[in-house]
């Protein structure tokens, strides 16, 4: 959905438009989760999230001033509330699924068995490396990698400069760099 069709709806969400609340809702709410999904690691506490940010945008749809676009007020709204959530309960640290871990053990009887091991082994050594970064580095890191949002956008959201948000990304980008770095070597 373009800027101009949500702000339209945003409009109309103010007004007490039900059914424009829920396009807006259709349109916004898996990529809201994945960002919350991304900051908290835990589903559960991100689909609480995801109703308590798209709540707030119900409450609070006339006192969007558009400065920014509205899908950034929106990530502004759900980072803010998945920082609450961070807070009241701290994150535990994520755990290996023990069912998807078998099924691929098992599967390395098949010829793919091993390259969808490694692949596995990849992803958790990014997962890892993602996770010892500082919660500044790795959001920006998401937003701008992993949600395409432009550096002007996450300026906007974490208000912050854009030469930060550059700064971040280049620290985040070295940080990532270095830790699978140790990691491919520990494997070899």
């Amino acid at each position: 959905m373009d800027d101009a069709t949500a702000r339209q709806l945003l409009v109309r969400v103010a007004r007490g438009d039900e059914a424009a609340f829920e396009r807006l809702y259709r349109a916004h709410s898996r990529r809201v989760y994945a960002y919350v999904l991304n900051l908290l690691k835990d589903p559960s506490r991100a689909e609480e999230v995801l109703v308590d940010a798209m709540h707030e945008v119900w409450r609070s749809a006339e006192r969007f001033r558009g400065d920014a676009k509205f899908s950034t007020w929106l990530l502004g709204i759900a980072r803010n509330k998945a920082l609450l959530a961070y807070r009241s309960r701290r994150a535990d640290e994520d755990h290996d699924d023990i069912d998807d871990l078998s099924e691929t053990l098992a599967a390395e009887d098949d010829a793919n068995g091993f390259a969808q091991l490694a692949q596995k082994q990849r992803r958790e050594g990014v997962r890892q490396c993602m996770g010892k970064l500082t919660e500044e580095h790795r959001e920006c890191l998401h937003l701008v990698f992993f949600e395409g949002y432009s550096i002007e956008d996450v300026a906007a959201l974490q208000s912050v400069p854009e030469n930060t948000v550059k700064t971040r990304l280049f620290h985040a980008r070295q940080k990532m760099r270095n830790c699978l770095r140790l990691l491919l070597e520990r494997e070899a």
